[in-house]
């Protein structure tokens, strides 16, 4: 949902759940893109991949294209060498 009188950025576009609750914004750098699709009358709808430093990633799709998320790989990957050592790499996640 647009939000043209947030103080913080007139492009921000707060994201809601399938219930009605605020989960969060969509970065700054996004919003203006999304923002006008939205002003269009696009339909956009989304779903959550997984949780992130900054907050979560999400699958998107336009004009009725329902989202999908990854297939998940049910191997068991070894940790790298630094893991074992105690130091995770950064997570990351692909974008199609």
């Amino acid at each position: 949902m647009p939000e043209p009188k947030n103080p913080a950025d007139p492009n921000a576009i707060a994201v809601f759940s399938a219930r009605g609750v605020q989960i969060g914004y969509l970065t700054a750098d996004r919003a203006p893109w999304i923002g006008g699709m939205l002003r269009n009358g696009r339909e956009i709808e989304a779903i959550f991949q997984a949780a992130t430093p900054a907050g979560a990633a999400i699958r998107v799709g336009f004009d009725g294209e329902q989202p999908l998320l990854p297939a998940m790989t049910l191997a068991r990957r070894e940790p790298p060498s630094a893991a074992r050592d105690g130091l995770w790499p950064d997570e990351t996640y692909f974008d199609d």
